[in-house]
């Protein structure tokens, strides 16, 4: 079980969302796991959230350290490490706008976005009440895990 939770550790900074997918195992195909991958995600909360969140660098800020996760967070970024000075600044500030209003950093599923998207969806989801916003960045925490899961059995 440790290899096992070992191999898709990068995927999120959940031990117990990790162990109990590793425990779950054989699975009958890459899509069951998958599938249960997603069952234990739906069960997340505010805890698991924040557990997760203490791991995940600022969107626009460049994610330290040599393992996979910050590896992944830097390919998964790359669009707002190309942007103009400009639109870093107004995510720099609209990150900080987000932390004094939630809390917690912004999460969005960076992959396949704009930097201009993803500054657009940060203010959007700035006039969010703290129970919706919740529910998005959960719904974002489950897209990156999901999509991190698939690209390592890929």
């Amino acid at each position: 079980d440790a290899d096992a939770e070992a191999a898709i550790a990068h995927c999120v900074a959940i031990p117990a969302w990790r162990r109990a997918l590793a425990q779950a195992r054989p699975f009958a195909s890459v899509a069951a796991l998958l599938a249960q991958g997603e069952r234990l995600a739906q069960m997340w909360q505010a805890a698991e959230l924040n557990q997760a969140l203490a791991a995940h660098p600022r969107i626009g800020e460049r994610a330290n350290g040599a393992e996979k996760e910050a590896s992944l967070s830097r390919r998964e970024q790359s669009a707002m490490q190309q942007a103009d000075s400009a639109l870093q600044q107004a995510m720099r500030q609209s990150n900080l706008d987000y932390e004094q209003r939630f809390g917690r950093v912004f999460l969005i599923r960076a992959k396949g976005r704009s930097g201009e998207e993803m500054l657009a969806e940060l203010r959007r989801r700035l006039n969010n009440d703290e129970k919706s916003e919740q529910q998005e960045a959960l719904s974002q925490l489950r897209e990156i895990t999901l999509l991190r899961l698939k690209e390592t059995m890929a």
